[in-house]
């Protein structure tokens, strides 16, 4: 049986890295890939091929982009003073979509997790810390999840930015907990940065 082959294994053990794909989705991806006309599946390699080869983390932000720095970034009608911390770059394209948030973005890459051996130099927190440094920022948003990970990463900031001088807020609860801002509707997230507290 085709499922028997090391190389279809290969195939739906890489699907099933994907975020949100589990072994049935991983098999039909591989399946569709296999039947498919040769063109859609080179398309699809070329495709992964491209992006991967043009897409890196902008020096600033560390939000993925095709240029360094990235678009936000150097887009001088963006409110440089108000940096908003996400945790993937998902959650920065979600607060995007929303239209409500002129600021900048800060992209974490993940969430500490001390059992995952995930810390701040892991995170590269010392990045949004330099970015701090020659006081034109003056709040920092804590859009992390609202996971254990993501409360825990919103604290660390605060603890370690709220004596700075630099205001420090979390994103109202308006996102679901155990939920990404990924998975959020635009209403949802446009309350959420508009009813966020003060740590």
């Amino acid at each position: 049986m085709l499922l028997d082959s090391p190389a279809v294994e290969k195939l739906v053990d890489a699907f099933r890295r994907l975020p949100g794909v589990g072994k049935r989705t991983a098999e039909r991806f591989a399946l569709h890939l296999l039947s498919a006309p040769d063109e859609d599946s080179k398309l699809l390699s070329e495709a992964v091929g491209e992006a991967r080869a043009k897409i890196s983390k902008c020096s600033v932000c560390r939000n993925l982009s095709e240029s360094d720095p990235c678009r936000i970034c150097s887009d001088e009608r963006r409110d440089h003073s108000v940096i908003l911390v996400v945790e993937q770059p998902s959650g920065a394209m979600a607060i995007e979509r929303g239209g409500a948030y002129r600021g900048l973005y800060h992209v974490l890459h993940g969430a500490l997790n001390p059992l995952e051996g995930i810390g701040p130099q892991e995170l590269e927190l010392d990045r949004l810390f330099h970015r701090l440094e020659d006081g034109q920022v003056a709040e920092v948003i804590a859009a992390t999840n609202a996971t254990a990970e993501g409360e825990a990463t919103a604290m660390y900031l605060q603890r370690q930015i709220g004596s700075d001088g630099v205001r420090v807020s979390r994103i109202a609860h308006g996102v679901p907990m155990g939920g990404g801002l990924e998975f959020s509707d635009d209403v949802t997230l446009a309350h959420a940065l508009d009813g966020r507290t003060s740590m």
